[in-house]
């Protein structure tokens, strides 16, 4: 099923062509490599030279997420892969507390000049800043829908909410009732495309989604063939594909394992399957 024909609301062929470079026609997955961190981590493990990072990877992924000001400083202009930018920010990790605070700090105007195939932000349900996050959302999605730009909401949850009720909290949290009733306010406010967790039942949260393609986060770094399982249920569970960063780029070997991603997300790979792939990749790198 086609990217485009699977698309049931009203959308305006420039919407439509937009989310069809991010959502491969053929397979209608996509495997987006997620690099924005930086716009509140900093210079994280993995993208202190973003550049040297990032480029060996782009010919693997179908689409890049990452911020204005990373794109123009450590990509190639003639690259020519979707961008999903990220024009929310204010936030850092030096503040944990305050992750939910964010404004959008990038116009609609630069995001046209950039090229961008879609636009995104993080909303926070359930945190301190949820209304203004909420509002950072319905405001990016009527500049997308007035220039047929795709918006890709991300369900975030901040520190103080993860941490709420123990160490255990973040198990607690990530279930499919609160990702469920997270992703489907982003539907409501007119997201086009949903960036959320992975979880048990992630077929509800899919569903809660109705026609708007669902895409999993990689969340922090964890063992390869983790992973590799997690991408592989979510696109069992109808996940339209993967937007991973840390467990890319933070991986002993980062092209393998976005090999590795592809082969599950676009070829139905099994996971074992895929796992040799990483394997191999990791063998013929001469990396141990």
């Amino acid at each position: 099923m086609s990217a485009g024909n699977s698309i049931k609301y009203c959308m305006d062929w420039g919407m439509k062509n937009r989310i069809s470079r991010i959502i491969n026609p053929e397979t209608g997955r996509c495997v987006m490599l997620a690099v924005d961190h930086g716009y509140f981590q900093g210079p994280t493990t993995g993208l202190r030279n973003l550049g040297e990072s990032v480029n060996p990877l782009l010919p693997y992924a179908d689409a890049i997420m990452i911020t204005g000001g990373a794109l123009k400083n450590w990509i190639n202009p003639a690259m020519n892969k979707p961008v999903v930018l990220r024009v929310s920010g204010g936030n850092s990790m030096e503040l944990p507390d305050e992750l939910s605070d964010e404004v959008i700090t990038t116009n609609i105007e630069d995001a046209i000049r950039i090229n961008a195939s879609a636009i995104t932000c993080s909303v926070y349900i359930g945190s301190p800043h949820q209304r203004q996050t909420i509002e950072n959302l319905a405001k990016i999605v009527n500049e997308g829908n007035k220039y047929g730009i795709p918006v890709l909401a991300v369900t975030a949850v901040g520190r103080r909410l993860s941490q709420e009720g123990g160490k255990d909290a973040k198990d607690i949290v990530r279930n499919e009732r609160y990702l469920g009733l997270a992703s489907r306010i982003c539907v409501e406010m007119g997201a086009h495309m949903v960036k959320t967790y992975y979880c048990d039942e992630f077929e509800k949260v899919v569903a809660a989604c109705g026609n708007v393609p669902v895409v999993i986060a990689g969340g922090k770094k964890i063992d390869e063939l983790d992973a590799l399982k997690m991408a592989h249920n979510a696109v069992s569970a109808g996940a339209r594909g993967v937007d991973m960063g840390r467990n890319v780029f933070q991986s002993d070997c980062p092209i393998g394992m976005i090999k590795a991603t592809r082969a599950i997300v676009h070829d139905n790979a099994p996971v074992e399957s895929a796992y040799d792939v990483y394997v191999m990749e990791k063998a013929r790198s001469g990396k141990q």
